[in-house]
């Protein structure tokens, strides 16, 4: 069990715990602690996580791509959490159709669109989002199975960005980048691992 983020990491909740301003100075943004921290990289994001983890006594990581799958889709075997439907999108999720392609080109307000089935915002859209995973490339034998190759170089992100086109928003896009990228489209939420009680031995 795990609890994931009802939104991304916003700019003001980054700079309350790390004291930073990663994307200070930078092109494509917009300053408002209530919009998706930005230019923040699979290393710092980790960073973060860990000193989150430190400063309330509970684990916080980023999730694996199993999880933040599992969750974007929401009991749903769609290409959205929502259906197939591309026109739907500007309810659902900051994209290029509603953001870039607009002018607007910058990470948006977090929770600004409907909420997925279990009430998770932004899975499909306003930043890519970093999972703990090194990418794995999937691979397809004789016997239709698919199996993972590790290559251990570049870090997976999942989500879709207010970039991104109607494709790239699927709950099954993939993205892979170097563990120190940063951009004006990368962001994260943080999971937060369920305590265990243990079992009464009586």
């Amino acid at each position: 069990d795990y609890f994931l983020g009802v939104m991304e990491v916003t700019q003001g909740q980054w700079m309350e715990l790390m004291e930073t301003r990663p994307w200070s100075g930078k092109g494509m943004i917009r300053e408002n602690a209530d919009h998706a921290a930005i230019y923040i990289s699979w290393e710092t994001a980790a960073e973060f996580c860990k000193k989150l983890s430190e400063k309330e006594g509970r684990t916080y990581r980023l999730p694996t791509e199993v999880e933040w799958e599992y969750a974007c889709r929401a009991g749903s075997e769609t290409r959205f959490s929502f259906g197939d439907d591309d026109q739907m999108l500007n309810g659902h999720a900051v994209w290029d159709g509603n953001a870039f392609a607009r002018g607007r080109r910058y990470a948006h307000q977090t929770g600004a669109k409907k909420p997925n089935p279990w009430g998770l915002h932004d899975m499909h859209g306003n930043v890519m989002e970093w999972c703990s995973d090194w990418f794995m490339q999937y691979q397809v034998r004789a016997s239709e199975e698919a199996s993972l190759v590790d290559e251990k170089e570049f870090k997976v992100l999942r989500g879709g960005s207010w970039l991104s086109d109607a494709d790239d928003c699927r709950s099954a896009n993939r993205e892979i980048y170097g563990p120190g990228y940063k951009s004006a489209f990368c962001g994260f939420r943080v999971l937060l691992e369920a305590e265990v009680e243990e079992e009464d031995s009586e």
